[in-house]
C-alpha cells in the first residue's frame, strides 16, 4: 500500500501578502480621495480619466506581490 506524499507546511507568505494588499489598496484609497478636492475643480471628462486611470494603476504592483506571495521570489 502506498502512502501520499505529506501536505506541505502553511507558508506565512499568503496572510503576509494579503495584508500586503489590502494596506496597498486604503493607502491608494487615501491618496486618491486627499488629491479629490484638487481634481473636483477639473473638467468631468478629464476627472472620469484620472479616476479611470487610478483605479486601474494600482493593481501593477500584484504581479509580482502575488508572484512572492506563491512562490517565495519575487522575480519569474
Amino acid at each position: 500500500m502506498s502512502q501520499l506524499p505529506a501536505d506541505p507546511p502553511p507558508s506565512w507568505r499568503k496572510p503576509a501578502g494579503i495584508f500586503i494588499i489590502l494596506a496597498l489598496i486604503a493607502i491608494w484609497a487615501v491618496g486618491i480621495v486627499a488629491l479629490s478636492p484638487w481634481v473636483g475643480g477639473w473638467p468631468i471628462l478629464i476627472q472620469a480619466i484620472f479616476y479611470l486611470v487610478a483605479g486601474i494603476i494600482w493593481v501593477l504592483p500584484l504581479k509580482p506581490l502575488l508572484r512572492w506571495m506563491e512562490l517565495g521570489r519575487w522575480r519569474g
